[in-house]
């Protein structure tokens, strides 16, 4: 993909970034190495991802450029230019990925005997089969609405697909029928339980049909008194930007309800509809919603490709990617043994998804259960719907034990099941912490205290990825086991910040935003500055999610005018312009995309032979190091450290997966070089060391009243 132009002789502009991160989803879902099935759900991915762009981003810049012109003139860039561009680059990348399904996709289905049917192609059995299945599942159902005179205002839910109906042709008999009606119907895929029916198999071939053709091939039985019935499909998307003020005076879980109440009713940010829909079906929805052609999007005969995660099993397993079930970990107990006794011997760092987030709700329950922890403290952002998690905090407070949970309420599209959690988590006696004014809580903490020999003894678990076991399976992150006192200590006065909102400063350890992060930051890239102007060797590896602070990027441009190398393995959204003569010529940027989603934040720096390594929550955004509560810790472990370079030496190498700045892969010419693909070689690294597994001390009893004492950590 060639990538956008700059809007700024030093930063691209973010907006068209994020464009090029989703571009390079697309390019998963084109490729024809990825497995079939699996190309099916990073279609799913795009079209998903660019929905949230739709009802955040897109929506942001509406609203800004309704901002009177002194006051957009102070944004820097205006905001009418970046949607005019963002919404072409947009239409391109749908008319690639509408390439990609009907020219690609469909037809190598159809080659694996799986046939996606539209109405038009089912055969007379077929045809037979579905009206049965109409009449007995989904008639029922139905409650089409008429954009008659009787109707003042349509009202469309954000994200639903819904059918529109022009009926002609009036049957002679039926009298007093207008010549033409106009009506519109939301599918219902809940309640049907999911978008797509499994038609009959005939051999080895089988087929699966859209509900919205289901709906189409009898259309003219749900409206008998017309012959002539043509159905067409639209789909809004809203304005998700929860309107609060980031404070914690008030009631602020009645704020966040209400505000979600109001995005259900949000201003529409895009109306995605059919080409082929008759002009006077479109005029007659835009009229009764109030959208304006502003927010028109054509679009294509089906809406919502993310409903693809939930595509039939066709009990074809060669088609997905090969099963990697999470392995044990190393140095972690199996079995029955004592996850506090193992920590307390030396530090674990867990991979996920390679290896399994059960560690982490088992060192929960155990403190949960076990007579001699006295608190658990832990920070929340994305609670999934069944959280094993949450059920472990209840369970202590239920104990007696004194929980403190601090729920971010402000996670975008989790705010439902956060604000679920933190009611169960209330009623059952833990103190609930809802933020903190003007901050993002984005830190993933947990702390545990026991008494052990009548004095206290801590115990962390500090992460790059959410407390929630769904995504787990599907984020790549690091997650930190420690009984340190150099790090539980200073975990503690984060805690301490929740609780009195007085201002930390002075970590020796952790980077901890707002506070302290930036500056140090800023430090460790200037002590690497130092080195390469006194002739040694000076390099920086950062890899994050995003970069787009703009004082981080231009101090990374000096770091690289002095000589610094960079090396930067982004997933998502970068500003910075890499290879630039005169600006960042030292810097090489690349990215990965594959199976699955690269989440966790690691910086390293040279530091004069000294390596510093940090695991992070923290991406390089102004909102993270400004605007968020964020920490970064270091590798004390000189085991643990060896093994972060490693697994990151491994992406650094990755020539399958790896795209560089402007999305094109790395290495994919080089037929001669070994491949490299830093997920699979991941799996196989840690699948080695779960089988090189040392003596199971900590499997053999359970956590007493005094622990082993701990070594100090290099």
């Amino acid at each position: 993909m060639e990538m956008p132009p700059k809007t700024h002789p030093t930063l691209l502009n973010r907006e068209l970034s994020w464009l090029a991160f989703n571009a390079r989803v697309l390019q998963e879902a084109q490729s024809p190495e990825v497995p079939l099935l699996e190309r099916l759900k990073f279609m799913a991915i795009f079209s998903s991802n660019l929905d949230e762009y739709f009802k955040v981003r897109v929506a942001t810049l509406r609203r800004l450029v309704k901002l009177k012109k002194k006051t957009r003139a102070k944004l820097g860039e205006d905001p009418a230019e970046q949607l005019k561009n963002l919404l072409a680059e947009v239409n391109k990348q749908q008319e690639a990925f509408g390439d990609t399904f009907r020219g690609s996709i469909l037809p190598e289905l159809h080659r694996q005997h799986i046939h996606l049917l539209s109405d038009h192609d089912l055969s007379e059995t077929q045809l037979e089969w579905v009206g049965e299945y109409f009449r007995e599942n989904v008639r029922d159902l139905l409650s089409p609405v008429s954009l008659d005179d009787n109707l003042h205002h349509l009202f469309l839910k954000d994200q639903s697909v819904y059918l529109t109906f022009l009926l002609t042709e009036p049957v002679k008999e039926k009298k007093h029928q207008p010549d033409e009606r106009i009506l519109v119907m939301e599918l219902p895929t809940k309640r049907h339980g999911g978008r797509f029916v499994q038609l009959p198999a005939e051999g080895e071939d089988r087929y699966v049909l859209f509900l919205d053709d289901v709906i189409r091939c009898c259309a003219t039985e749900l409206f008998p008194q017309y012959k002539r019935v043509q159905v067409h499909a639209i789909k809004i998307s809203r304005d998700a930007e929860l309107d609060i003020q980031e404070e914690v005076s008030g009631n602020l879980m009645a704020k966040i309800k209400s505000s979600l109440q109001k995005r259900e009713t949000g201003y529409p940010a895009r109306l995605l509809y059919d080409p082929a829909m008759p002009q006077e079906v479109l005029r007659a929805i835009m009229h009764k919603t109030g959208i304006g052609k502003g927010e028109l999007v054509a679009g294509s005969r089906y809406h919502n490709f993310r409903d693809f995660f939930g595509f039939p099993d066709v009990g074809r397993p060669d088609l997905t990617y090969p099963a990697q079930p999470p392995l044990p970990h190393p140095t972690l107990p199996r079995g029955t043994g004592s996850m506090l006794t193992a920590i307390a011997e030396r530090d674990h760092l867990l991979h996920l998804p390679y290896q399994s987030f059960e560690y982490v709700t088992r060192f929960l329950t155990e403190a949960a259960l076990d007579p001699a922890v006295t608190s658990i403290g832990v920070t929340l952002y994305r609670v999934s719907a069944k959280s094993e998690v949450a059920k472990a905090l209840v369970k202590a407070a239920k104990q007696g034990k004194q929980v403190t949970v601090v729920v971010e309420l402000k996670a975008r599209f989790d705010e439902e099941s956060n604000m679920y959690w933190a009611e169960k988590l209330q009623q059952a006696g833990a103190n609930v912490i809802f933020g903190i004014p003007d901050l993002k809580v984005h830190s993933k903490l947990a702390l545990v205290t026991r008494t052990e020999d009548e004095k206290a003894k801590q115990y962390a678990y500090l992460s790059t990825g959410n407390f929630n076991e769904v995504t787990s399976q599907i984020y790549a992150d690091h997650g930190l086991f420690t009984a340190d006192e150099r790090l539980t200590s200073e975990v503690s006065r984060v805690f301490d910040y929740f609780l009195d909102r007085q201002a930390k400063d002075g970590f020796e350890y952790l980077l901890v935003a707002p506070f302290e992060l930036r500056d140090r930051l800023n430090e460790l890239v200037d002590r690497e500055i130092e080195l390469a102007k006194a002739g040694k060797d000076a390099y920086i590896i950062l890899k994050v999610n995003a970069l787009q602070d703009d004082r981080m990027i231009h101090k990374l441009y000096e770091a690289s005018a002095a000589g610094v190398r960079v090396e930067l393995l982004v997933r998502g959204i970068s500003c910075l312009i890499p290879q630039v003569p005169g600006q960042s010529e030292n810097i090489e940027q690349r990215g990965i995309v594959d199976r699955y989603l690269e989440h966790a934040r690691v910086y390293v720096f040279g530091n004069d032979g000294d390596e510093k390594v940090f695991v992070a929550s923290s991406d390089w955004m102004a909102r993270n190091l400004d605007r968020r509560v964020e920490v970064g810790f270091p590798i004390l472990d000189p085991k643990i450290r060896a093994e972060v370079r490693h697994l990151l030496d491994l992406q650094r190498q990755d020539n399958v997966k790896s795209r560089d700045f402007h999305n094109n892969f790395i290495g994919q010419d080089d037929k001669k070089a070994p491949q490299v693909r830093a997920q699979l070689a991941t799996y196989e690294y840690l699948k080695k060391l779960s089988k090189a597994r040392p003596t199971e001390k900590a499997d053999a009893k359970p956590a007493g009243k005094k622990a082993p004492r701990k070594k100090p950590a290099a």
